[in-house]
């Protein structure tokens, strides 16, 4: 796992998709490689796109995946926190626990599950 978090973090973490590529390692044992194109593919953008913060900054913003905000400003109207984390689940097709559980005791059900076993979107 420490490895997983030095590569991820040298994407960007949040700034950019390290995060989201961590997660897939993480949780269906991708390897980097594979999991940038998963990444890529499920956001819609290159690989090289993935480090750009710039780039990752608008697509974040676009499927409600959280963003680390910029100095003073704030984004009223953008997910944050579980939020984002509901839409990385559905967004990357994953269980992630903080979320199965939240849903579980705010009375939400389970998150739908798809056939490749994430939450559906």
């Amino acid at each position: 796992m420490s490895l997983a978090h030095t590569l991820a973090s040298g994407m960007g973490g949040m700034r950019a998709a390290g995060d989201l590529v961590a997660r897939m390692q993480m949780t269906r044992g991708m390897r980097l490689s594979e999991a940038k194109e998963y990444v890529a593919g499920r956001l819609g953008v290159s690989t090289l796109d993935l480090v750009d913060p710039t780039v990752m900054h608008d697509v974040r913003a676009e499927l409600g995946l959280g963003r680390i905000t910029v100095q003073e400003l704030t984004y009223a109207d953008q997910p944050y926190a579980i939020e984002a984390k509901f839409r990385i689940s559905e967004v990357l097709d994953i269980p992630i626990n903080s979320v199965e559980r939240f849903a579980a005791r705010a009375g939400l059900g389970a998150p739908r599950v798809s056939a490749a076993g994430g939450a559906a979107g």
